[in-house]
């Protein structure tokens, strides 16, 4: 679909750049692609020198830990997070059974630094916060 600018150049253009105009959106430019697939054909040797090694051995290496992360990701953390979860979830229920059965508490004193209101809150009665 051309655009209102491209109709624009088309209609004051002369009839032959009309046509170029017209076609040149039509036709896509070809892609160009520079990778190849890593048939046997294509492979490249490289010749066994130090830096060669050493290149090899780091990209091992970086293979063998990102696989290592990938396998704690997948299956330790989520085992790490259930027990966890279950024992968060275990904690939770024994603290309320231990204040089910406490006695409860008092009701707490109240100071005289507490509670100052010199001025009441606009909202209610004026003594109690939103919350």
């Amino acid at each position: 679909m051309l655009s209102n600018r491209a109709l624009l150049r088309t209609a004051t253009a002369a009839p032959a750049q009309r046509l170029l105009a017209l076609r040149a959106p039509a036709v896509a430019p070809v892609q160009r692609r520079f990778e190849h697939s890593a048939t046997p054909e294509h492979k490249v040797e490289f010749p066994d020198t130090e830096f060669n090694r050493e290149r090899l051995e780091v990209k091992k290496h970086a293979k063998d830990t990102s696989e290592l992360w990938r396998k704690l990701t997948y299956y330790v953390v989520p085992a790490i997070v259930l027990l966890g979860g279950i024992n968060a979830y275990n904690l939770w229920n024994e603290h309320w059974e231990h204040w089910a059965h406490d006695t409860p508490l008092e009701e707490r004193t109240e100071y005289s630094y507490q509670n100052i209101r010199n001025k009441n809150f606009f909202w209610g009665d004026g003594d109690k916060t939103i919350l």
